[in-house]
């Protein structure tokens, strides 16, 4: 029984290669069946800020399965990304970037590279929460959650698991966002117990960043958080040889997105000159979660003695090694060629029954025992003295708080701060309860009303809590 999918073919670049890639699959025997939608720079044009039709998002429902070519933002105008939307809206928790080198068809300075990132693909900075608090000063939320980190790791696991990936690495920087970061490795390291057979390690980012340039070949299996995730799976990419060459699932409870990893490249468009292996192995991961394995195996062993065959599109031609330079369709055409061969250089690939993961769906905990104790009172004050910012905020203070430190970017200013210490118009003014007592809703009302009839310019406030008697915010920088 054939499989319905939607398509869109996007925008640049994404109809060629999504006619390509298409063609290539059906002829390999992919059992599917085509619904069509439009997506990207015409709809955002139509005054669509969406990117996209409200029947196109019931499509997408409807099937579950959804094969993306790349699509254009416009400049200006607010427009959201499409891409981030769609990850969001379904619930598109896990992507996954696999990153495998060529050598030597394809130049690098890695041959044996061959590494997956697993990257967190709804929360962290691209929930997309800013504001401008004062003249000088914008804000961008962090939010990560434990069912955000349970989710991606577990499924990371899985992966490694599945896919017969012998360790699992955690990249995040927990040395500095101790609250934030510091949920994600606390997470990975309850999981990791759960899966004695694969290896675990973590990595603070930047280093690990410079390790996987290195020597990629130390890594097998990478998770991480959204941000992250997204900067290192293009620098794995590229460094195998090309981002024009990886493709990316996104993965949810109920749907699925497949697509490359590049840009719709609108320069290139229209000249049958572009590479469609992002896009194909995007499908092949799709053919995968889908159960057709035989048919993503046939599609990427036929690509792979295309590569070993010289075959090639300009952006990896390179003369002594490519015997053919070829378009987008001519490349598709000698795919399609290869089709039920086999690689001779390269390691057939063998996906078994590599289909779709399932796993258990996340189950909420008990709550914790929750106790505000303080309160951060953020201010747009255009002062440049904190002692004198102190002397004011402090009348805001009572029995029931005190203020106990001021800060300006996260950097301790009061008391005890340095003259050295640049401040902008930003300040956060933290107060405490007294130590064994705990605050009320009404403390932090009393506060915020002190504060207006003193003129100050409160543009934030921020609750102060304990969980199970442990502190749960970040103290200042110099504390």
């Amino acid at each position: 029984m054939k499989q319905r999918i939607t398509v869109a073919k996007g925008d640049g670049i994404g109809p060629e290669i999504m006619d390509a890639t298409l063609k290539v699959i059906l002829a390999a025997g992919a059992e599917i069946e085509i619904d069509e939608i439009e997506v990207g720079e015409k709809v955002y044009l139509a005054g669509n800020t969406s990117g996209i039709a409200s029947s196109s998002w019931d499509t997408i429902r409807n099937n579950k399965v959804f094969l993306k070519a790349p699509i254009t933002t416009p400049q200006g105008g607010g427009y959201k990304s499409l891409n981030v939307t769609t990850r969001k809206i379904l619930g598109l928790y896990a992507n996954i970037r696999p990153c495998s080198s060529l050598h030597p068809y394809v130049k690098t300075k890695h041959p044996k590279m061959d590494v997956v990132i697993v990257r967190e693909n709804e929360e962290d900075l691209y929930a997309g929460i800013e504001h401008q608090q004062t003249d000088e000063v914008i804000q961008c939320l962090k939010l990560i959650s434990r069912p955000g980190c349970e989710k991606i790791v577990r499924y990371a696991f899985e992966y490694a698991k599945q896919y017969g990936r012998k360790k699992v690495t955690c990249f995040t920087k927990d040395n500095i966002m101790k609250q934030t970061d510091g949920l994600f490795h606390k997470v990975f390291d309850e999981i990791a117990i759960e899966y004695p057979n694969i290896i675990n390690e973590h990595w603070i980012i930047d280093i690990g960043a410079a390790k996987l340039a290195d020597t990629p070949e130390d890594f097998d299996v990478i998770v991480m958080p959204n941000l992250y995730g997204d900067i290192l799976s293009d620098v794995a990419a590229q460094i195998t040889g090309s981002v024009g060459l990886a493709g990316s699932a996104n993965i949810g409870e109920e749907c699925a997105m497949f697509e490359a990893i590049h840009g719709s490249a609108p320069k290139r468009a229209g000249q049958n000159v572009a590479n469609p292996s992002g896009l194909l192995h995007g499908a092949i991961m799709m053919l995968n979660h889908l159960g057709q394995t035989k048919v993503a195996e046939n599609v990427h062993n036929a690509w792979l003695k295309t590569i070993e065959d010289g075959t090639h599109t300009y952006d990896i031609y390179k003369e002594g090694v490519s015997k053919k330079a070829v378009g987008t369709n001519e490349f598709a055409d000698a795919i399609i060629k290869n089709l039920n061969a086999t690689p001779t250089h390269f390691e057939k690939v063998s996906y078994k029954n590599n289909s779709r993961l399932n796993l258990p769906k996340y189950i909420r905990r008990n709550p914790l025992k929750k106790d505000l104790v303080g309160v951060d009172l953020f201010l747009h004050w255009t002062g440049e003295d904190p002692d004198t910012l102190a002397t004011i905020v402090n009348q805001l203070s009572s029995e029931d708080a005190t203020l106990s430190m001021i800060t300006n970017r996260g950097i301790k200013v009061w008391p005890e701060g340095f003259n050295e210490t640049f401040c902008t118009d930003h300040w956060r003014c933290r107060f405490k309860s007294k130590e064994g007592n705990k605050l009320t809703k009404h403390t932090i009302i009393h506060l915020l009303k002190k504060a207006n009839e003193n003129a100050l310019d409160i543009i934030k406030t921020e609750n102060l809590y304990e969980f199970e008697g442990k502190v749960a915010y970040s103290l200042g920088q110099g504390q």
